[in-house]
């Protein structure tokens, strides 16, 4: 019976001592994050006290997109007659300005054209000196109507085939109005119609080309846009006319500014959007299909906030300190997110609504905490 007591009080003296130990680590543990000033220190301090504010904070959405060219600056070059490549002197990459001669045709067809033209036009000079002799035979009632029709006819067939002739040698650069018996030429030039740089070459010298064949793809990129992809709920933050900074993987130092075109009315299966967006300085480096990240600002609902000098940095962890009166100040750990303008946003805000918190002086009572720390 004796032992059996004695077990009884070991276990109750155990379970007494356990319990006066965890009291004390919590009691110690709050004692470590609480700070008691005297008046003095607290007007040395300059400490200053605030609520929670609710505000808008700006945040950053990171995406990503590639560069593109708009239709009208990029130009593949066919012969719309067919032909074979005499000569061509572009390479993928090579500058040539606008109007340059970028390759040379050749083919019996534009002699056949050239030639059709001549004789057509030649034949019309006839027809409307028999059709001006006929108009005035007839007037006079010196020749038949049937006569003066035809006359007419005749002219009129002529005139409509010299024309659609001479539509088809501009097709091939031929101006018809210098074209003459002296000037035929089985050769023909193909001139570069806008400025800018050779993307691809799809031909070689000598080779036969259909009318629908692409000889060349030529981009002029002084009017590139950045393509970018949004997630579906992130277009609803975005507007025409809104900045934002672009920049490539091998230099996310040097950014760029764009600025939003347009943005796409529909989704993709992958339930994003194009936003076309314009660099405001066209920069040579970058070129069309080239990946880039982007980073645009963008205004949350309203959160609630801190003056960010409320924050103090203590072992890679956040903190604020809270004031329980006027002299008593205890230190809690905070999590934070976005900031603007002095302004951080509380993540965990619901730990604090009615707090007084220390706006101004908390690195103060900081380094007070840890110097009684170490004491």
């Amino acid at each position: 019976m004796r032992n059996l007591i004695k077990i009884i009080l070991v276990t109750f003296l155990i379970v007494s001592c356990n319990s006066k130990n965890k009291e004390v680590e919590k009691t110690s543990t709050k004692n470590e994050n609480s700070l008691v000033l005297t008046n003095e220190q607290l007007k040395n301090a300059a400490i200053e006290t605030g609520q929670l504010e609710k505000r808008s904070i700006a945040s950053t959405l990171k995406v990503n997109g590639k560069i593109d060219v708009p239709p009208q600056n990029m130009v593949s070059v066919s012969m719309p007659l067919g032909g074979y490549l005499k000569s061509t002197k572009l390479l993928p990459g090579l500058h040539f300005s606008r109007g340059e001669i970028i390759a040379v045709m050749e083919d019996q067809q534009y002699i056949q054209l050239q030639q059709d033209y001549l004789i057509t036009k030649a034949k019309l000079n006839f027809a409307s000196d028999e059709y001006i002799r006929q108009k005035e035979l007839n007037n006079s009632q010196a020749s038949s109507d049937k006569v003066y029709q035809q006359a007419e006819a005749d002219y009129k067939t002529l005139r409509i085939t010299l024309r659609s002739l001479a539509e088809k040698l501009r097709l091939i650069n031929i101006n018809p109005n210098q074209l003459s018996e002296g000037s035929i030429s089985k050769s023909v030039n193909i001139y570069a119609p806008i400025d800018g740089f050779v993307s691809k070459v799809n031909v070689n010298i000598g080779k036969y080309v259909n009318p629908s064949d692409v000889l060349f793809e030529l981009i002029n990129p002084s009017d590139i846009h950045l393509n970018l992809k949004i997630f579906e709920k992130d277009v609803t933050h975005l507007s025409i006319g809104q900045k934002l900074l672009a920049y490539t993987n091998n230099e996310i130092n040097n950014k760029y500014e764009c600025k939003i075109l347009l943005i796409s009315k529909d989704l993709s299966e992958e339930h994003t959007a194009d936003v076309h967006c314009h660099f405001e300085k066209y920069n040579k480096n970058l070129l069309p299909g080239m990946y880039m990240n982007a980073e645009i600002e963008i205004k949350n609902n309203a959160s609630f906030t801190l003056p960010q000098e409320s924050i103090v940095d203590f072992e890679g962890k956040n903190y604020l300190f809270i004031a329980k009166d006027k002299n008593n100040f205890l230190m809690r750990e905070v999590k934070t997110g976005n900031h603007e303008n002095g302004f951080i946003e509380i993540s965990n805000a619901s730990n604090f609504e009615g707090t007084k918190i220390v706006t101004k002086g908390a690195y103060t009572l900081l380094m007070k905490l840890k110097n009684k720390s170490d004491e």
